[in-house]
């Protein structure tokens, strides 16, 4: 929720609520939003002023949140294991387009090669998968 819901607010979002949020959680976001105020779950706040008060705790320090959305979303389809011409069809970009997402991405995660690039995205979102189920 954490990584989902900064890169949401920075993105200009007024609010984040979780999918598996009762629907009365829902309807309290909606009317704090149209109220002009933020909304995210009391623990999310918890967090985000812990983070902005003591920095960032060591647990926030993935190089994944230095990805842009656009690399996010490459990084994603990478790690359900589209290939480059794939992504490059799935976002209407040319294929040297992609390479060079790919290229940035590696880059900015420290990996060596394209297999690494493959792992390393798999695995995030099998970790970010299992996250999610936990909460």
């Amino acid at each position: 929720e954490r990584f989902y819901a900064e890169r949401a607010l920075r993105a200009g979002a007024q609010g984040y609520v979780m999918k598996q949020e009762a629907v009365e959680k829902v309807v309290e976001a909606i009317r704090e939003v149209l109220r002009g105020e933020l909304y995210v779950s009391q623990e999310m706040a918890g967090r985000m002023l812990h983070k902005f008060i003591r920095g960032a705790p060591a647990e926030d320090a993935s190089p994944v949140q230095h990805l842009s959305d656009r690399e996010m979303e490459v990084f994603h389809l990478i790690g359900q294991g589209y290939s480059t011409r794939q992504v490059a069809e799935l976002l209407h970009l040319s294929i040297k387009t992609i390479e060079s997402y790919r290229a940035n991405i590696k880059a900015k995660l420290h990996l060596k090669n394209a297999s690494e690039l493959a792992q390393y995205a798999v695995q995030w979102i099998e970790h970010a998968a299992q996250s999610q189920r936990l909460h």
